[in-house]
């Protein structure tokens, strides 16, 4: 693993992962439930920021450096049809801690330092679930699910919180100045951007060497490759992609130092790091933004490149080692899969939009999902649902101001055979069509009634 100066410290870190830490298979066995409810799995989520899904080694991008990501795919599961549920920042992350769609929430798709809401009291969070079985709990990274106190991490499950309370380019002087928080309280404004990661994984270094003996959760959420790119000193004019190339192979060096930390604890076999990303590379920044590889589009769509991710769950001895996995998961799943291995009931009073994928990680081949995924847009509209291979698309948009297609809707793919959405076949399927539409329309009127904690139908 390459090391970086002295004067970096022990720790440096860079982006975004997504890692579960979960019990072994023995303890959810039979007798051994009593043991597995009073110590349960570890889980750490590392997620990136803007991420794209052609912009690491193992997903095929030709020059960007990513050894650990590459060993960690090698030696765990890589998904090829893994979503955020939402192609921007403040929805998708909702969406992963709630397990719930983000049209749910009753807040913006985007919060910014002005925004009145954020996470209501109601919603039940992996952290909360997961501390009322005894787990110690941290953030340290970029929050952005509301910067006012009450809807900070610390009143959402959290034990310990550093980090920014939304995107990092929301600076002065068209914001107010940068808070740098620790758990309830400002420590510094315009906080040294090249610092952040470097920051975040010696936190999560530190936590996790403290809470070796168990059970905890940590989400370590990146604040890149969001722009502004911000590599560290060890990294910077390092990468032939560029300055984007050098924060996604700093990321990388952060997620082998933090997978050596868990070996070097002996925490690995009951370790399931999953690595992902909260929403397509914003494509529109040029060369500052990432790449979608084969996907069309990226960021702010629900075209392909804007919600399907990289992700890499690894856990030795229990998820196959080198497995490539097909199915269609999300990361709304994760709440639900968390919540199993560590044996918190799910919460019955409101709607779950996540399953769990326990048995996928442990490398059972189940049938084919045919479960529908439904993609929000922009102002958390409705715009496309997916359901086995079949993508209908009611809505689009672009940051790109591009009109696919010339703007005709609706639009169906076969996903299997065409994942870049090249080959419209809506009016050769109408049948699909129908059907799909008819999903559509069953939803948005489920989602109508039972309203949000802010705004109440059905749910109270």
């Amino acid at each position: 693993m390459r090391k970086p100066p002295r004067a970096l410290g022990l720790v440096l870190a860079s982006t975004l992962a997504f890692s579960l830490l979960f019990v072994d298979a023995a303890m959810a066995q039979g007798p051994q439930a009593s043991i597995a409810k009073s110590r349960g799995p570890n889980i750490v989520v590392l997620f990136m920021d803007d991420g794209g899904y052609g912009d690491l080694g193992c997903y095929g991008h030709p020059t960007i450096r990513t050894p650990n990501l590459d060993r960690m795919a090698a030696e765990g599961m890589r998904f090829t049809q893994f979503y955020s549920a939402s192609g921007a920042c403040t929805a998708s992350r909702y969406a992963l801690l709630t397990g719930r769609l983000p049209v749910r929430s009753g807040f913006a798709w985007v919060l910014n330092p002005r925004s009145k809401r954020g996470l209501h009291p109601k919603e039940v969070t992996i952290a909360e679930g997961l501390k009322s079985k005894g787990y110690a709990t941290a953030v340290f990274g970029k929050w952005h699910l509301g910067h006012q106190r009450k809807y900070l991490p610390l009143q959402h499950g959290f034990d310990e919180y550093y980090g920014l309370p939304y995107s990092n380019d929301m600076l002065p002087p068209r914001s107010p100045p940068m808070p740098l928080i620790e758990n309830n309280e400002v420590v510094k404004t315009n906080p040294d951007q090249t610092l952040l990661t470097q920051a975040y994984t010696e936190h999560a270094i530190d936590f996790i060497t403290r809470h070796k003996e168990g059970p905890f959760f940590l989400y370590l959420p990146y604040a890149m490759p969001h722009i502004p790119l911000h590599p560290g000193k060890a990294f910077a004019g390092r990468s032939t992609r560029g300055t984007y190339g050098d924060v996604i192979e700093e990321i990388d060096w952060s997620v082998g130092l933090i997978l050596d930390t868990l070996r070097k604890q002996g925490l690995s076999q009951k370790t399931l790091v999953l690595f992902t990303s909260d929403n397509g590379p914003w494509i529109i920044k040029g060369k500052r933004g990432g790449s979608s590889g084969l996907l069309r589009d990226g960021k702010g769509s629900t075209w392909e490149g804007g919600m399907r991710e990289p992700a890499i769950a690894w856990w030795p001895g229990t998820v196959p080692a080198g497995q490539v996995e097909q199915r269609v998961a999300c990361t709304i799943d994760v709440l639900p899969t968390a919540f199993e291995l560590a044996g918190v009931d799910l919460p019955t009073d409101r709607s779950l939009d996540g399953e769990s994928l326990v048995s996928v990680l442990r490398g059972n081949r189940p049938g084919a999902a045919h479960r529908p995924f439904f993609y929000y847009g922009p102002g958390n509209r409705l715009h496309a649902v997916r359901k086995g291979p079949w993508k209908l698309h009611i809505k689009t948009s672009s940051q790109t101001r591009k009109k696919y297609f010339d703007g005709k809707l609706p639009l169906l793919f076969q996903l299997d055979e065409d994942p870049s959405e090249k080959y419209d076949l809506a009016d050769k399927e109408p049948e699909v069509v129908q059907e799909l539409t008819e999903l559509l329309e069953q939803h948005r009127k489920q989602v109508v009634a039972e309203g949000n904690y802010f705004k109440p139908g059905t749910i109270k």
